[in-house]
């Protein structure tokens, strides 16, 4: 497997971690395992990229809304109440870019990986960026909660002005979305190889990754998600789990397999750093790093 080369003067994005906020998970719903209902740590991690020639600013996930005990509708605060989740966030993602003097008004795009609630924070806050969601989504927006009072998504969630749909399968968008390494379907988001949207099916309807470069010699960052939430899955050490009671954390178990091998193929590139959304191992070696904006992550 081979990602292209850089071109002459290749564009690139300088990736920041940001502080998201953390949940709590019974360790079964990630992999298969012996004490299913052992509740580990996870953070909910949000990525600022910037464009090496234009400083665009692109987010990736916005993580967890500060008043998330308020904020959410009700059937997912009934799910975390009743589970073994536990929530908390002492910084969220507006507090996070506040410390390199950026606002949430100063955000031009923001890609959700996916539509879970630690990932898609207060979208309103974000009055000038374009919301970028995969098209599996869709559906579940449209008939989401008060509309559906069983919902555990807003249906008024994002702007539909602000708001576009990615889909590889769509007349309109298909043939904007091309093979990329192990990838099917990748979207060349600023047309210059700088970032990828990348179709990765099988957590939940609509769920993304992105693999951006991160130097112009051939540096590249994947973040990948909730492809997976433990790297004992990509490095072949754990199955997906399935919990007794709580089920399997993928909607898709076959299409997540799919999409956690293409993963597992870009892992064996030597200049490739990957970090999932709930990189814990990362989180614990390098919070309050230089990874972390203001800083960025070292290109390899």
């Amino acid at each position: 497997m081979r990602l292209p080369p850089p071109s002459a003067d290749q564009a690139y994005c300088d990736v920041s971690a940001l502080e998201g906020g953390h949940i709590k998970l019974p360790k079964g719903l990630v992999m298969k395992c012996d004490n299913e209902d052992e509740v580990n740590p996870f953070p909910a991690s949000a990525f600022l990229l910037r464009h090496s020639r234009t400083q665009d600013t692109f987010l990736l996930d916005i993580g967890i809304r500060k008043d998330w005990q308020t904020g959410l509708p009700p059937p997912i605060l009934r799910i975390i109440r009743d589970s073994p989740f536990r929530v908390y966030v002492p910084e969220d993602v507006p507090t996070a870019l506040a410390k390199g003097g950026l606002k949430p008004a100063d955000i031009q795009h923001i890609c959700f990986t996916h539509i879970h609630f630690d990932h898609v924070g207060v979208p309103n806050d974000y009055t000038n960026a374009t919301f970028l969601i995969g098209e599996g989504a869709r559906a579940l927006l449209e008939n989401g909660y008060p509309k559906n009072p069983n919902s555990v998504f807003d249906v008024d969630l994002f702007p539909a002005d602000r708001t576009r749909f990615l889909s590889p399968s769509s007349k309109t968008d298909a043939a904007e979305w091309k093979p990329l390494g192990p990838f099917r379907h990748t979207f060349d988001f600023y047309g210059d190889g700088s970032l990828y949207i990348i179709d990765a099916p099988g957590h939940m309807a609509g769920h993304l990754m992105v693999l951006a470069r991160t130097s112009s010699d051939g540096g590249w960052m994947m973040l990948a998600g909730d492809a997976a939430h433990d790297w004992k899955i990509l490095r072949g050490e754990a199955e997906i789990g399935i919990h007794s009671r709580l089920g399997c954390m993928h909607k898709d178990r076959e299409s997540a397999e799919d999409t956690i091998r293409a993963v597992k193929e870009v892992l064996e590139e030597p200049r490739v750093r990957t970090v999932l959304s709930h990189d814990q191992p990362w989180y614990e070696a390098r919070k309050g790093s230089s990874d972390f904006w203001p800083g960025k992550f070292e290109s390899l």
